[in-house]
């Protein structure tokens, strides 16, 4: 166990440099005097570590060491392989880097481990589209994500509805969902997100931009789609429900609306049922949704919609009416 806090020790201050006490704690999950005895350790092994006091202080390597530490266990090294997704770096232009790239890892790597590319080949596989949609990759893919990856300006013609509009641009990174990508880019001090299928031509300046350091790709587009789903949502409608319809209410309707409805829950009533406001994209939406709960759901209102199920079940009735003589269609 200390052995392998050593090592990631030592990775973090080859990686960035400089790190105080404090910050090193965080990222063990130790205590500052643990990190202290460490360091120490490290420095009677020969690693030259040495610390600065001060406000800028923090613990260092001489510069230019680089420790050669090849001691990957078989789970790390299989992780290595998996982080890569070969189809969307092939997408991006950087199929051959990631080849090259896994095989200098793989020669790295102790020969009882050597075969761990082929070991996670053989389990795992991203296919990345939903089921039944012909993907076709953006033409514009590769550079945008060179400019991304070299934080370089582009200058863009994107479709946005009926008009082609003009965009200056400052890549910071790019997200692919459910088979579809998107480039997250700052225009004029705003971070806006962009379908990269709209883009009808784009053009890379050589000429970079300063990155905004604390800008988190994860935690923006998490931000950016929730927002989409909540803008989706213009309408409610007032249902009674019963637990087996609540339970499958994620699994019919929108995520976000099913939450929220969750959260407006009353209490249950004498048979166990429970009303709600549930958010929707639209009440013939919210019909064909719905309907797929069957008797587990009562539309309250509106009163359109409500006709409109109430309908639907006269319908079913009259096709089923039989089955209640004993009687049924094969």
């Amino acid at each position: 166990m200390r052995a392998s806090r050593l090592v990631s020790l030592l990775c973090l201050l080859q990686v960035r440099g400089s790190m105080t006490g404090p910050e090193l704690a965080r990222e063990l999950e130790v205590s500052e005097r643990t990190v202290a005895r460490d360091v120490l350790a490290l420095a009677e092994a020969g690693v030259p570590v040495y610390a600065e006091r001060g406000r800028t202080g923090g613990y260092r390597l001489l510069g230019g060491y680089r420790a050669k530490l090849t001691g990957l266990h078989q789970a790390e090294a299989e992780a290595l392989f998996l982080s890569g997704v070969p189809g969307p770096a092939i997408d991006m232009g950087l199929g051959e880097a990631v080849a090259s790239a896994q095989l200098k890892a793989s020669a790295a790597l102790a020969p009882p481990f050597r075969d761990a590319p082929q070991r996670v080949g053989q389990r795992f596989h991203l296919d990345a589209p939903r089921w039944f949609r012909e993907v076709e990759t953006p033409a514009v893919l590769p550079e945008l994500s060179r400019a991304v990856w070299r934080d370089l300006r582009v200058t863009a013609s994107y479709q946005r509805g009926e008009r082609e509009v003009q965009r200056r641009i400052e890549p910071h990174g790019l997200v692919l969902k459910a088979g579809v990508w998107y480039l997250a880019a700052r225009c004029e001090q705003r971070f806006l997100t962009y379908r990269v299928d709209r883009f009808r031509s784009v053009e890379v300046a050589e000429e970079t931009f300063n990155r905004d350091e604390t800008f988190d790709l994860a935690a923006f587009w998490e931000r950016k789609s929730e927002e989409f789903a909540r803008s989706l949502l213009t309408e409610t409608i007032e249902i009674r429900i019963s637990p087996i319809g609540l339970r499958k209410l994620h699994a019919t309707t929108d995520g976000a609306g099913a939450r929220a409805a969750e959260a407006a829950v009353g209490e249950p009533d004498t048979e166990g049922w429970m009303t709600t406001t549930l958010p929707v994209e639209s009440l013939q939406i919210a019909y064909d949704q719905l309907l797929q709960l069957g008797p587990e759901v009562e539309i309250l209102a509106p009163p359109e919609l409500r006709h409109q199920f109430a309908s639907a079940a006269t319908r079913l009735a009259t096709l089923y009416g039989d089955l209640g003589r004993g009687e049924g269609h094969l």
